[in-house]
């Protein structure tokens, strides 16, 4: 498992709004049309360059835009 100083930016930003929000990652991957495996290996560090259109849903499911979630 990856350590908290080598997780992407993404990974670091979608576990931070998916805990602000409450949400679970099964949750979020519901909402976002994803796998809740992906999910799990996007916020762990295990996909470290993942699909355009899984972070485009993703920043749709928290309700911003690609380039928020990027930062």
């Amino acid at each position: 498992m990856s350590s908290n100083k080598d997780l992407s930016q993404l990974a670091k930003n979608i576990r931070k709004l998916r805990e602000k929000k409450n949400l679970s990652q099964d949750k979020l991957s519901k909402l976002a049309n994803v796998s809740h495996n992906t999910i799990i290996k996007i916020e762990l560090g295990l996909i470290k360059n993942p699909k355009i259109e899984t972070v485009q849903n993703i920043a749709d499911a928290f309700g911003i835009t690609l380039d928020e979630l990027t930062k």
